[in-house]
């Protein structure tokens, strides 16, 4: 059983049903639930006014949870990152706290990483994840691998079309000793110039999105391929990118397209594929955390067993 410590660091929570259910099964599950006291707090979009939101930041960090898990995403974690003591919560995670989290949960990752190097966790949040009505086994075994430590890594298989383009790549270790970074794509390109991104060479750079067009997915990748971030990485791994509509202008332009597009601009190996994003299958993904990623036929696999945490 953990001590799982709730808090709304972006958007409020509209949907109670889906929080209050998320609680309960978590409670179920066998955790000991502790809500922060502003997790419902509204302020316009915000579950809370900036301060609010802050101050739940630093109650999480102050708690002494097994894990801090976000209620959702959404936005304002941009806005605070000025104003985030990173070293209390560097402090908290390596007494054992794991923060939790995905979406706008990126920009707080990737700032805490570039501040500190702690490792934080991409995982699920509570209202849209153990919230829904039937939460996916998947998303909760690899959180209960999480919480007891177990995790050794993570895997999934990609399609023929990822295989076939990395078909003059043998199998074996393409990353070892490579920090795995990313998240959100919006979120990461939205930190680029500030001192909130990341400095990683050699790492292992992943990324999802919702409610993209494909056009502007790659209008994205194309700015971290300008700003030298892309061609410094040893593998590129696409999660899902989800609730996007093409339109009959796209003549033909889809997800593929700039999948493809991008294999054509990096050395390094695209694969695709990656249970990871706004889905209800989705791992937890250590970031931060230094990998080795092993292709074995059309099978992935993140491995971290071998490193401290």
């Amino acid at each position: 059983m953990a001590h799982i410590y709730i808090y709304s660091p972006s958007g409020a929570v509209r949907d109670k049903v889906a929080f209050k259910r998320g609680v309960a099964r978590l409670k179920k599950l066998g955790h000991e639930v502790e809500l922060d006291a502003d997790a419902l707090s509204s302020h316009t979009r915000f579950a809370g006014d900036d301060a609010t939101r802050l101050a739940a930041i630093h109650r999480a960090a102050d708690s002494g949870a097994d894990v801090a898990l976000i209620s959702r995403g959404g936005y304002g974690l941009t806005r605070l990152l000025p104003s985030i003591q990173y070293k209390k919560v560097a402090k908290a995670i390596a007494k054992g706290t794991q923060f939790v989290g995905l979406s706008d949960f990126t920009a707080f990752q990737n700032a805490l990483l570039a501040k500190t190097g702690a490792v934080t966790w991409a995982g699920p949040a509570l209202g849209e994840d153990f919230g829904a009505e039937q939460p996916d086994d998947i998303m909760e075994a690899c959180f209960d691998d999480m919480v007891s430590g177990q995790g050794e890594g993570a895997g999934w298989h990609f399609s023929t079309a990822c295989a076939a383009a990395n078909i003059k790549r043998r199998p074996g270790v393409w990353a070892h000793d490579a920090v795995l970074w990313g998240g959100n794509l919006t979120m990461l390109a939205s930190l680029l110039g500030t001192p909130y991104f990341p400095q990683i060479k050699n790492g292992v750079l992943f990324l999802e999105d919702v409610g993209e067009h494909p056009y502007r997915i790659e209008r994205m990748l194309t700015q971290l391929l300008h700003a030298g971030v892309l061609a410094q990485q040893k593998v590129v791994v696409l999660g899902q990118f989800s609730n996007y509509k093409l339109t009959p202008h796209d003549k033909g332009f889809k997800l593929q397209s700039v999948v493809d597009w991008l294999r054509t601009q990096i050395k390094a190996p695209v694969l695709t594929d990656l249970p990871f994003g706004h889905v209800s299958t989705k791992l937890c993904l250590p970031v931060g955390q230094k990998i080795d990623l092993v292709v074995e036929n059309r099978d992935v696999l993140l491995l971290w067993a071998h490193n401290d945490h």
